[in-house]
């Protein structure tokens, strides 16, 4: 699991709080009655805990950084292709046997073994992966149907919803914490698609690829990063959102890749000072730093200091907003971009290129 290492709400008025109607709590809202234990009965037999052998990284692979003393000692210690090990968790999503982990679970993976909550172990093909999300699909396969969870909508979960989550921390298979939203739509710098459910639910090592369910034992998370000072739950940690992990499976099943839209810009955000001069209350769209040669955006006609405010129907108000928006558009799509130049808005038509496939 990936650990980040670097990464308040406003005091309301007790005579505010006084005039503000009671809301009775409903069954929906709350904890199950009895506590989990007939959600986990269900969900349970469909999470998966694996285990990957990969090679180990070549000595040229170290960082330059790296002092001279250390890289012989990685030299002695560790030969060249000697594998190395690793877990994380999975669950399924079909009866045939596919299963959804983390991309970095797997990746560089030489064999994949996976062991289903009754004991029973598998070979696993990895299908396709997506370091863009850090979303993988593999396979197993078997004689028989596989019990397997569905995906709930991530779109439709609130900040302060209970969630469950259910991996394999450390190598303790079927451990199984709970814990609310804690919040929606984080950026955490881990690619250019950030979109994290944030998790006060205990997240740790082996946890990476994991589920996390609400009350109704839907998928409406894939657990994925944790922010702590030592490696341990903090009780801060990140999953991709249901919403997205669906579309990136139903790609990875097709032909075991994403295909993403391109438009070839560099962009940065507006400055505040840039914004005060425009006359804007705050820093919006996306300001073109360079254009690439022969490139969609080269072609509609977009220039190098190009503040670009709308895509479509979308507002452009973080850079993220227009990486998200061009990369949903499939290759030879139509679009249209706003864009302040000079002073005067300018609308231009553009055909969305192919973004190459993109390394973790």
């Amino acid at each position: 699991m990936t650990s980040l290492l670097s990464k308040s709400a406003p005091i309301a008025l007790a005579s505010a709080l006084a005039m503000m109607p009671f809301l009775a709590p409903t069954a929906a809202f709350a904890v199950p009655a009895g506590g989990y234990g007939d959600l986990v009965e269900n969900v349970a037999p469909a999470v998966v805990y694996i285990e990957v052998t990969a090679a180990a990284p070549a000595t040229a692979d170290l960082p330059d950084s790296l002092p001279e003393a250390l890289r012989k000692r990685f030299e002695q210690q560790a030969p060249k292709n000697a594998p190395r090990g690793g877990l994380g968790s999975g669950f399924l999503i079909s009866e045939a046997g596919q299963i959804v982990t983390n991309h970095h679970v797997v990746d560089g993976a030489q064999s994949v073994q996976v062991t289903l909550s009754d004991g029973r172990i598998f070979d696993a093909e990895v299908i396709g992966s997506d370091p863009a999300t850090d979303i993988a699909l593999i396979s197993i396969q078997a004689d028989a149907a596989f019990p397997y969870v569905s995906f709930g909508s991530s779109e439709e979960m609130r900040v302060g919803d209970e969630v469950v989550a259910v991996g394999n921390p450390f190598g303790l298979s079927s451990t199984v914490t709970s814990g609310i939203i804690s919040a929606k739509s984080r950026d955490i710098h881990a690619g250019p698609y950030d979109e994290f459910i944030q998790t006060d639910a205990a997240i740790n090592r082996g946890n990476s690829g994991g589920p996390l369910f609400n009350n109704n034992g839907d998928v409406v998370g894939v657990n994925t990063a944790i922010l702590s000072p030592d490696g341990g739950s903090v009780g801060i940690g990140f999953a991709v959102p249901s919403d997205v992990v669906q579309d990136v499976v139903a790609e990875l099943g097709t032909d075991g890749t994403v295909t993403r839209g391109w438009l070839g810009v560099n962009i940065r955000p507006m400055s505040d000072d840039v914004a005060q001069v425009l006359g804007f209350e705050k820093s919006k769209g996306a300001v073109i730093e360079a254009v690439s040669t022969d490139s969609p955006a080269a072609k509609a006609g977009l220039k190098k200091g190009d503040i670009i405010l709308r895509f479509d129907d979308t507002q452009i108000t973080a850079l993220r907003d227009l990486t998200r928006s061009v990369a949903a558009k499939n290759p030879d799509d139509a679009a249209t971009v706003t864009v302040l130049r000079r002073g005067k808005e300018v609308t231009l038509d553009v055909i969305i290129g192919t973004l190459a496939p993109q390394k973790a």
